[in-house]
């Protein structure tokens, strides 16, 4: 074993999620139909993938012979597709539900080293973390960049009591009776600032926030703060673009496809998945389990492998608000029970609080924000806002369950944010992903290659730092340009229709505008910016199926269109999947 370190609108019903979410697998695998069918999706791009899987392997499409085989669809799984493709494996990823349904959209969106994972001593897993900040930020520049975040101290505050860092104060330092110290957290801050080798973002320092804008919307008693760098990302895009990246490579991404058996025969792996079209069986040398919050039922009660490992499923909730404050920066909020949450600007008109921490106890598909935790992060964002937070600003919740290693942790906050990889080899190797965060996703899958490679006599090396996904070929810090140029270029785009296209398809903007001259070329307008040319993008190269994979996954859209507009957009994407079942 290597230790490597849904959603809700106010008022509004939550779309649905799948029962059970699959991860992908890394095997040499051969597969045969298990009944004739048009294609694994009616899209047009997943007809012209799978031509082109059959002619890279040089057989016909009821032999393909490869490597990998994966089951799950969030940033693990995908992440190890990826990398597997670019080191020359054939792989197959298979996703009962939408890619980024379940955990990987409901993350609080930042690439962080985790500020409090120093309490904890976690300082491999920090230290991972800020490294690979910097890393992401360069392939990914349209869909991640640099924040600041504002973090007010007061004499009062608190230790979680279960910190090692709590206790060994409490016993050399009985006085301070578990308060933080300004000192302790300028410490560190420091470290967070040079365990990672920071190069672009910028150095902590001090506030006066009697003078700095940021203390405007905050109580007056608040008087000081330490202003520190992290990184925003879009959460459920990449997930997409490392699924789009991985299937460039070779890759086949199976959406909407339910991986029903797996079992060990002759050496090999024997799996069966089921989707839309009906039952395809694979061979496979190994199998990867990216199942997320469903890891632990995969082994069970797929693979049926009797196993001490599992998870502790932590629910992390979240709510969006009407927009609190005028300025860009984000604020790190420390609660007197030690926890802490953030409020974040979010998508221009809005602003993100969260994240609670409440084991959870029921299905993973069935988590949601409860009215309790709502307003638990209306009273302690209130703790620090002039203006009190209330459940009337809340226009929107998600929530996710986080599969974090089950470590014994005596309680949520306190379980390991590190990841477990775990391979069994009784028999065809088995590799199950344990844990994780967003921030270390590249890594995971670089370890996870690690642990395969010699079985699967792979010797090619890691390769993915710095590479760009699509939409990405482009300097860090050149996202005002690319939006200027594009208004230059389409004098019909506003400021804000240019800058959430270069923000979700970077270079790749232009592609979808095409030839464009106006907004009427580029087809019927749904609403909020959304148009047919974009929306046949996202069904074409970002296996979107059904509207909610769109207004709340490939975008936030959701926040600004009207019921009766995802009512359209639904009918339009329908019509478009018959069409294409019918060529």
């Amino acid at each position: 074993m290597l230790r490597r370190g849904g959603f809700q609108r106010a008022g509004a019903k939550r779309p649905r999620q799948t029962a059970r979410s699959f991860c992908s697998a890394i095997c040499s695998f051969n597969f045969k139909k298990a009944r004739k069918r048009k294609s694994a999706l009616t899209a047009p791009r997943f007809r012209r993938t799978l031509a082109t899987t059959t002619r890279a392997s040089g057989k016909g499409f009821d032999g393909v012979r490869g490597r990998h085989l994966h089951r799950g669809g969030g940033i693990n799984g995908c992440g190890i597709a990826r990398d597997a493709s670019g080191r020359g494996l054939s792989v197959v990823l298979a996703e009962q539900g939408d890619l980024a349904q379940a955990t990987s959209s409901s993350s609080t969106k930042l690439f962080h080293g985790g500020l409090r994972y120093l309490e904890y001593f976690e300082f491999r897993l920090v230290r991972e973390a800020l490294e690979e900040r910097e890393t992401l930020l360069v392939a990914m520049p349209h869909i991640s960049w640099p924040m600041r975040f504002v973090l007010p101290w007061h004499a009062g505050m608190h230790f979680d009591s279960d910190t090692p860092t709590s206790r060994l104060l409490s016993t050399v330092m009985p006085w301070m009776k578990g308060r933080r110290p300004a000192w302790l957290i300028r410490l560190g801050l420091f470290l967070y600032d040079t365990l990672g080798g920071r190069k672009i973002l910028p150095a902590t320092r001090t506030l006066d926030l009697a003078r700095d804008p940021a203390g405007k919307p905050l109580k007056k008693s608040f008087r000081h703060a330490y202003e520190y760098s992290d990184c925003w990302v879009e959460d459920s895009r990449l997930v997409v673009l490392n699924a789009r990246d991985a299937e460039a490579r070779g890759a086949r991404i199976l959406t909407r496809t339910r991986v029903v058996s797996a079992s060990r025969e002759d050496g090999l792996w024997s799996i069966v998945t089921e989707g839309e079209d009906g039952r395809t069986a694979y061979q496979a040398r190994a199998l990867v389990n990216a199942g997320g919050p469903w890891v632990e039922d995969v082994i069970r009660n797929v693979a049926r492998i009797n196993s001490s490992e599992g998870v502790r499923l932590v629910r992390g909730s979240h709510i969006v608000t009407r927009r609190l404050y005028d300025h860009d920066r984000c604020y790190f909020f420390q609660g007197a029970d030690g926890r802490i949450i953030f409020a974040i600007p979010y998508e221009q008109d809005f602003t993100l609080i969260g994240t609670t921490d409440k084991d959870h106890k029921g299905a993973p598909a069935e988590a949601r924000c409860t009215d309790e935790e709502r307003d638990y992060l209306c009273a302690f964002a209130s703790d620090y806002f002039e203006r009190p937070v209330t459940a009337a600003d809340v226009v929107w919740t998600y929530s996710g369950v986080r599969p974090l290693y089950n470590d014994g942790a005596k309680s949520a906050t306190a379980a390991t944010r590190d990841y477990v990889l775990s391979l069994d080899t009784t028999g065809a190797p088995m590799l199950n992903v344990f844990g994780g965060k967003i921030t270390t996703f590249r890594r995971l899958a670089e370890h996870a290659m690690e642990k395969l490679a010699p079985v699967l006599g792979n010797d090619r090396g890691p390769w993915t730092a710095r590479v760009p996904l699509p939409g990405g070929d482009f300097p860090h810090d050149g996202v005002a340009a690319l939006i200027a140029g594009l208004r230059r270029d389409y004098p019909f785009l506003d400021s804000y229709w240019a800058g959430r296209l270069i923000r979700a398809y970077g270079t790749e903007a232009r592609t979808i505008l095409g030839s464009a001259r106006d907004k009427a070329d580029l087809g019927h307008d749904f609403g909020a910016t959304l148009t047919e040319a974009e929306l046949k993008w996202l069904m074409d190269r970002e296996y979107a199926r059904e509207a909610a994979d769109v207004v709340w996954r490939r975008s936030k859209l959701g926040l600004r269109l009207a019921p009766e507009d995802v009512v359209a957009i639904d009918a339009f994407m329908a019509a478009e999947r018959k069409k294409a079942a019918a060529e």
